[in-house]
């Protein structure tokens, strides 16, 4: 069994952890009767890049459960748990990550996912498929080179034989819809990100209380009487006002989608250009998907002190750049605080490299919001594989009956119940003859 990790003695460690996420998880664990009863992905290939964590490892063994292969790479180079890695890895999952890869090392990774001609892809980023898109279309670039060159896959025209894929973040479907209006999607893919048991829950109350947790973590600052400006009010961001706001901190958003910018008004958050916040904020928090939305103008107005972390998928959002040059000297404070200091004497503090401090400086979203997130994972490879040769080279969501079938499941494992409509209820909803 091929694998790389940290240390395969971490595996005991790890086991525990992956037990205490399966405790937490029981959609997944009802999935994954199912499929190994049923095993609807007997001799299924499948590769993944995904964070590396002890939820991911309860997708990957329920996958696994169904009769699939996994090849798994990390889609982040600092949020691999090592001992979970290791316990993957003694498994039996062709498992190639640790905690801290270098760029190259980090596409190494996805180039040893690629060299297995999957299947079926996973993304968290879409990193892996664009890497394979990248290859397909022989296009020059870092990924590209390091897979060629370390891992030694020289073309991907299996790409156009692979059955289908998935993405979980919003980053990543951001990229893939891209990729679908270009004309280059080369396969069908879904995006689990926009099952609404993902987004409204995952992206809400998953990011809103792992950042808080990170930042607290990384820091250990009173969030109480701070002003805690937040950047983005899609669901993310919403989550991380509401859990900011919950701590005692006064809040801003910055937006450029004006119908977003005026629900926060209305949810009762100020609303301020990120030019005026930054001379207010004392905690900067990223959550747009997009790149340098704290940058070299909004650094020059920020007080000394201020603390910087991101919550978006790639380490884009803060101009890392921009920091690097308007500051005198950089050093290591605690295990992922880095101090900038400006040439004027303020201090600014950045945490974890600009990362994902969810999952860079804590473990990332609860167990119990996961179950759900990954129960879309493991039905929508299921759906793609029953479903093969049916659906075109387009950006798919997962169908609303499958949404609505694990949020069933997850009411019943909390032990809650709901009414039904009454047959008398459904005639009326479903007629129009009945007016007042």
């Amino acid at each position: 069994m091929e694998y790389l990790v940290k240390d395969i003695s971490l595996a005991e460690k790890g086991e525990e952890k992956i037990y205490w996420a399966e405790r937490n998880m029981p959609v997944l664990r009802i999935i994954r009767e199912d499929f190994s009863r049923n095993k609807p992905l007997r001799d299924i290939k499948i590769g993944a890049s995904l964070h590396v964590t002890k939820e991911t490892a309860v997708l990957v063994e329920t996958l696994r459960a169904g009769g699939a292969e996994v090849y798994l790479a990390p889609c982040n180079p600092l949020s691999t748990q090592d001992d979970v890695a290791a316990a993957l890895a003694k498994r039996g999952v062709h498992v190639y990550a640790w905690r801290g890869m270098s760029r190259e090392e980090y596409y190494w990774a996805i180039g040893k996912v690629v060299e297995a001609k999957p299947d079926v892809t996973m993304d968290d980023g879409a990193d892996l498929l664009s890497t394979l898109h990248a290859l397909y279309y022989s296009e020059e670039g870092f990924n590209v080179r390091v897979v060629k060159e370390k891992v030694g896959v020289t073309d991907a025209n299996f790409v156009t034989e692979i059955v289908g894929g998935t993405e979980e973040t919003t980053t990543g479907v951001l990229r893939l819809r891209a990729m679908e209006r270009d004309g280059k999607l080369l396969y069908p893919v879904i995006a689990v990100n926009e099952s609404r048991t993902k987004y409204l829950f995952d992206n809400r109350y998953g990011t809103g209380q792992s950042a808080l947790d990170g930042i607290i973590r990384a820091t250990n600052v009173l969030i109480a009487g701070k002003c805690v400006v937040v950047a983005g009010y899609g669901w993310v961001g919403r989550g991380i006002a509401l859990r900011a706001r919950g701590l005692g901190a006064r809040v801003i958003i910055t937006e450029v989608d004006p119908i977003r910018a005026l629900e926060a008004l209305y949810d009762g958050f100020e609303v301020k250009t990120m030019s005026e916040a930054a001379r207010m904020g004392d905690i900067f928090i990223t959550a747009t998907g997009d790149i340098s939305v704290v940058r070299r103008e909004h650094f020059e107005l920020m007080k000394d002190g201020a603390i910087l972390a991101n919550a978006g998928h790639f380490n884009v959002e803060i101009s890392l750049k921009d920091l690097e040059e308007i500051s005198v000297s950089k050093r290591k404070l605690r295990d992922y605080i880095e101090e900038y200091t400006l040439k004027d004497g303020r201090r600014i503090y950045l945490l974890a490299e600009g990362r994902l401090v969810n999952l860079v400086a804590a473990e990332g979203h609860p167990s119990e919001v996961m179950d759900m997130s990954f129960s879309n994972q493991a039905l929508a490879v299921k759906y793609l594989v029953e479903n093969k040769g049916a659906l075109g080279r387009k950006v798919y969501t997962l169908p609303l009956e499958i949404d609505a079938m694990i949020a069933r499941l997850k009411l019943k494992s909390l032990g809650i119940k709901i009414d039904e409509l009454t047959e008398e209820q459904k005639k009326y909803l479903e007629s129009w003859e009945m007016g007042t």
